[in-house]
């Protein structure tokens, strides 16, 4: 089978192998993450449930034009997991978070049930962050479907 010190030299090679994997993946986490925060909102996503508390994922939230892009924190994509696009979203319902759900939310959040075509969703942000989503939401420039705004 081979002595004892191959043995060695081969697990202590992977464990190496394994922990320089592991810091790279965390270094690029950790970058990804800094990156986002500088320019964006705390703002925690999940797909619509009746029941609360469960499936909530932390993220940062910029807003891009027409679009409230989406970023998970933890994610090894490198573009937005969700997009919303402001002529398609509904504030559907709004509420305080169930106590099961507050230790996944930035502090002080309001949660928003929003319907949109395909799948509806929830989102939690702080006050200061939800005064500019809504804000932002209702905000519309001059269009075709609103003709009297336009010049």
């Amino acid at each position: 089978m081979g002595s004892p010190v191959v043995w060695f030299a081969v697990v202590a090679t992977l464990v190496v192998i394994a922990l320089l994997v592991s810091l790279g993946a965390m270094l690029l986490a950790w970058r990804r993450l800094r990156r986002l925060r500088t320019s964006g909102i705390d703002v925690a996503l999940r797909v619509y449930r009746e029941d609360p508390g469960r499936g909530w994922h932390l993220g940062v939230a910029r807003y891009r034009g027409e679009d409230f892009v989406w970023y998970r924190a933890l994610s090894l994509r490198s573009g937005p997991n969700w997009i919303l696009n402001r002529g398609n979203v509904e504030i559907a319902n709004r509420r305080e978070p169930a106590l099961s759900e507050m230790y996944t939310m930035p502090t002080g959040s309001v949660v928003l049930h929003l319907s949109r075509p395909g799948s509806d969703i929830e989102v939690a942000m702080g006050p200061d962050a939800l005064t500019g989503f809504l804000s932002w939401l209702e905000s519309a420039p001059p269009s075709s479907s609103a003709p009297w705004a336009l010049p």
